[in-house]
């Protein structure tokens, strides 16, 4: 089971900003993935997606967190970001990277989740 590595959360007031990191091991380059994504849990809701990087290079976001929040990843270092600003309450939640290929073989890749916490 490949184990991806999410830091980066803690507790903010509303206004400030965070940045999520999702480190890939070694065996597993992320480049070779087709959809890369960041979702978020807030208690009593169901996982929803928050911003992808689908085939290569097209970024889509979550009409909640567009302008606010940026996606993007850094293959020398295997590691995917989710740089988050002007945060407000309703953004706490426990955040989830996800890594997503169907060639050779589909794989679907969940990190252990960081909580982000927003004081109003």
């Amino acid at each position: 089971q490949v184990q991806l590595a999410e830091s980066g959360g803690g507790l903010v007031q509303a206004g400030g900003s965070l940045r999520l990191s999702c480190a890939a091991p070694e065996s597993e380059s992320i480049s070779t993935f087709e959809d890369i994504g960041w979702y978020r849990q807030a208690p009593g809701k169901e996982r929803e997606w928050v911003a992808r990087i689908r085939v290569g290079s097209l970024t889509v976001y979550s009409p909640s967190v567009k302008g606010r929040f940026t996606i993007s990843r850094d293959n020398g270092k295997n590691t995917v970001y989710l740089e988050m600003n002007s945060l407000i309450p309703d953004d706490t939640a426990v955040y989830y990277c996800n890594l997503q290929r169907r060639f050779p073989a589909a794989v679907n890749y969940w990190g252990q989740g960081t909580q982000v916490t927003v004081s109003a």
